[in-house]
């Protein structure tokens, strides 16, 4: 639990993105992303791509190797921005419902 953060980002008194993080997970030096949301009306404007950098720049100073995340099969939006901004589908999915995970990474 010492490891794990749900981050608030703010535009003046607005919440405009979420994050869960998890540091060290599931290996040291490899930070993970429970999930990260934007709000809605703030979507397509590079917030999420500016933020997500600026986590990454934040890590890569901490000496952090790599970050994982996974991506729900029935979200392509959710994929191409990871794609995005960096990271590649690595792995096997994993079931979920009527669903599965992909598992991304990105190196720092």
């Amino acid at each position: 639990m010492k490891d794990k953060f749900y981050l608030g980002f703010f535009s003046g008194d607005i919440l405009v993105a979420v994050m869960d993080l998890i540091l060290n997970y599931p290996e040291e030096k490899t930070a993970y992303i429970g999930f990260f949301m934007t709000k809605k009306e703030r979507q397509g404007r590079g917030l999420g791509t500016a933020l997500i950098g600026e986590l990454l720049d934040e890590l890569r100073r901490e000496r952090f190797r790599k970050v994982r995340l996974a991506v729900d099969r029935g979200n392509p939006q959710s994929k191409a921005f990871w794609e995005k901004n960096g990271f590649a589908l690595m792995g096997e999915e994993f079931p979920h419902g009527d669903s599965a995970y992909l598992p991304m990474e990105r190196a720092l």
